[in-house]
């Protein structure tokens, strides 16, 4: 069997972390990293709360399809259906 290889490697463990620790407060001092971490947390709420909003819209959107897909009648052609004649019927007129 062959084995597959991470593209990212182990997390790092204790000396390393110090090491990482000792360079980000070399580079930004210890007062900034408050702040960066902070900003850094504020940025992935907003990214969670739009990642939410855009769940929330497809859901409404395939509850949408589905009601539609419930009222029509059992004869009705579905959405894909019609989309597939206008493109049939698109390409004849271009012929």
């Amino acid at each position: 069997m062959v084995g597959t290889i991470p593209l990212i490697g182990p997390i790092p463990g204790g000396p390393e972390l110090l090491i990482i620790l000792l360079v980000l407060v070399l580079l930004f001092g210890a007062n900034k990293i408050p702040k960066l971490a902070r900003s850094t947390g504020q940025a992935m709420g907003e990214f969670k709360k739009g990642r939410e909003e855009v769940e929330e819209e497809l859901q409404e959107m395939q509850g949408d399809d589905l009601e539609e897909g419930a009222d029509s009648d059992a004869g009705a052609v579905s959405g894909a259906d019609e989309a597939d004649e206008e493109t049939e019927e698109a390409t004849e007129k271009n012929e």
